[in-house]
């Protein structure tokens, strides 16, 4: 999470500390949040804390790692402890904002936005997030103010005429809201978000065919977003497409199962067309979610009388009367049940019940409830829908629309950092690594195997089976105890035969894992000059030099925008020379590692050296033709090299090998009728 900021916040230049070890574990530390560690991160700042309390950066740097990890409240505290040592932080500031509006502080996080901006009053996120937290707080006026500003730093920031089409809607005008989400859409034809915002204009504006053309946009650029499906559900069913909207009913709860519009919803579709059993089960979970839900209950009361089930009916209509004793249609609904069931004296008893409310109503006799309710029924009887917060009983038959408090929370996930990478961050899948962890995936994607990593699992030389992955995870608090513990182990191990390769390679791993990558090279070095042909340590000091690389190469964007700026040398083509090296000796000792391919066309690529990416690519698919990874970002460089037609064909061949995320690139750039 919130990757921007750790390369923007994360990387300021190391301090200089007293003793070299203290600066060696924060290093160490800094590293694993870079790459997401965060449970290995924080036990790593605890131990520069403990040996250096005066400090600030451990404080800031844990505080980031803790927001990762949704700890709120222990973010907010170590941001304290941090701008307690230094008050002119403005990473800290802007992370404190963060965790306190999390906790929805939202006069707190105004004040951090506002004193961070004091000292960098052109920063993009600080002006987003204080106008989001003004809107929380409905201080519409003072967003407006925060936009303009924004919008004189970025004046093509597609957010801020977004957020700024939400205010003017909460201020009812539409007009200006329309404009700012025209202008977005002008400013970014790829947004979906801007092109949803438009379309709930539309269905204010009644204008459904509009609506709908609006979120078929959204959702061909954003297929997972399950409430652009209930919206243009809505758009349909204006239009009297009952079967269009039920199936985006279907598709919204495939994406969100515990949706209670959807839900509701579709019940009542599938109940207009006769789908009286699968409407019931839509009722029983409206019901199960949301027990005095009456509407819902009387929704499944008539179904179970359609299907037969009359107790199961009278059950339903007890419980909606003894909620509301003046609501007509539940007494003549119960007493046709109980006709049904031969209670003759308790249909009587309802029948007795409309009669009497029926001639009180002729003679203008008509309780407080009973006028309450009709009144509003004469109202409301030309809408085909009714807000969720709606209790009048009479329009238990109305399709459900969100409240504008719900509307509301249309922009809450760039809380969350990511405010300028709203659409899919289109990257290469990451190279792949030697290691005992990776994350589970939602889609089997196929098993990545070689014989020799095969055979060295199988003869018990490493203390885990090693896996060929690029979807590492991160380690739990206990495996961080365990290989600390195996670091002394293979340790111990290399005193006693320190003529091992493997045993050297072991320890690297365990190094790596614990993101102490320079003693992971090291070892890796020392294994190969014992053994020049154990191709697996060429490979893994290749992507752990890399990754060093990488952190470097971030760490000099940022100190170029800080006052001096940077008089380092830049990273640049020849510093990766060294670890082309390590992956063209990988490719001469073990040809048929596809692996080493893959990784090498990936560091091309990063370099923009797209036709030595193709071979290499090319030659993994070869090897490998039903390599995921490697058609995915084949296809990204097709792209990058102007050839669409091929990029999309590869894509396609890895969203049907499982990468899911190739699917949304291809509709980014599928050429689209305007």
């Amino acid at each position: 999470m919130i990757k921007r900021i750790l390369t923007v916040l994360l990387l300021f230049p190391t301090l200089v500390y007293a003793q070299i070890n203290t600066e060696r574990v924060m290093t160490i530390a800094r590293n694993a949040l870079y790459f997401e560690d965060y449970v290995l991160s924080i036990q790593y700042f605890n131990q520069v804390i403990n040996a250096r309390p005066y400090l600030y950066e451990p404080y800031f740097f844990r505080a980031l790692a803790k927001i990762n990890l949704e700890d709120f409240q222990g973010a907010e505290a170590d941001c304290d402890a941090a701008i307690q040592r230094n008050p002119f932080v403005v990473g800290a500031y802007q992370i404190r904002g963060l965790a306190r509006i999390r906790q929805s502080k939202f006069d707190g996080a105004i004040e951090d936005y506002k004193q961070a901006l004091h000292y960098d009053p052109e920063n993009i996120s600080l002006w987003h997030n204080l106008t989001l937290s003004h809107m929380q707080k409905k201080d519409y006026d003072a967003a407006r103010d925060d936009l303009e500003s924004l919008m004189k730093v970025a004046p093509r920031y597609t957010r801020a005429y977004l957020m700024r089409g939400e205010v003017f809607l909460q201020q009812k005008d539409t007009i200006a809201a329309l404009s700012d989400f025209n202008k977005a859409l002008e400013l970014d034809k790829y947004d979906p978000d801007a092109w949803a915002a438009r379309a709930i204009v539309q269905l204010q504006q009644e204008k459904y065919a509009e609506a709908e053309s609006d979120f078929d946009r959204a959702i061909h650029l954003s297929a997972k977003n399950a409430g652009n499906y209930i919206n243009r559900a809505l758009a349909r069913f204006h239009q009297n497409n009952l079967r269009g909207a039920m199936s985006d009913y279907d598709l919204a709860l495939d994406i969100d199962p515990n949706n209670f519009i959807g839900h509701y919803n579709r019940g009542l579709l599938r109940a207009r067309v006769g789908d009286d059993n699968r409407a019931i089960e839509d009722f029983d979970f409206v019901v199960q979610m949301e027990p005095d839900n009456m509407m819902a209950v009387f929704n499944r009361g008539l179904l179970r009388a359609q299907i037969g089930d009359y107790h199961g009916a009278i059950q339903d209509y007890t419980t909606v009367i003894d909620q509301y004793p003046n609501f007509l249609a539940g007494y003549y609904q119960r007493s046709e049940a109980r006709k049904k069931i031969g209670d003759r004296k308790g249909a009587e008893q309802d029948e007795f019940k409309v009669i009497k409310a029926q001639l009180d109503k002729h003679n203008g006799v008509v309780s407080k409830d009973v006028a309450q309710n009709k009144g509003e029924e004469d109202k409301d009887t030309e809408d085909k829908t009714r807000k969720k917060s709606d209790k009048n009983m009479n329009n238990y038959r109305k399709i459900v629309i969100a409240d504008d408090s719900e509307t509301d929370q249309r922009y809450t996930s760039d809380y969350r950092g990511r405010v300028q990478d709203k659409n899919v961050n289109i990257k290469l899948e990451p190279l792949f690594a030697l290691t005992y962890y990776e994350k589970m995936s939602d889609v089997k994607r196929s098993v990545n195997f070689h014989k020799f990593i095969d055979d060295m699992n199988r003869s018990g030389i490493l203390p885990k089976r090693l896996l060929i992955t690029n979807m590492e995870s991160p380690l739990s608090e206990e495996q961080v105890k365990f290989h600390f513990a195996l670091i002394d182990t293979h340790t111990s191990a290399i005193v006693e035969d320190d003529k091992s390769a493997a045993k050297r390679f072991a320890r690297a791993i365990d190094f790596y894992l614990v993101q102490d990558f320079s003693s992971a090279v090291s070892d890796l070095t020392q294994s190969i000059l014992l053994d020049e042909k154990f191709f697996p340590a060429y490979f893994m000091r290749a992507l752990i030099r890399c990754k060093q690389l990488e952190y470097l190469k971030a760490e000099q964007a940022n100190d170029s925008d800080l006052p001096g700026g940077n008089t380092t040398k830049e990273i640049g083509a020849v510093d990766y020379e060294i670890v082309k090296k390590d992956l063209d000796k990988v490719i001469s000792l073990a040809p048929d590692f596809v692996y080493a391919y893959y990784n090498r066309a990936n560091i091309s690529a990063m370099l923009k050296d797209y036709r030595a990416a193709m071979a290499d690519y090319d030659k993994a698919i070869e090897l490998n033709p039903d390599f995921a990874d490697a058609y995915f970002n084949r296809g990204l460089t097709h792209i990058f090299l102007g050839n669409n037609k091929l990029g999309i064909s590869d894509l396609s061949k890895a969203g049907e090998l499982g990468i899911v995320s190739a699917y949304n690139v291809i509709k980014r750039f599928t050429e689209q009728s305007e």
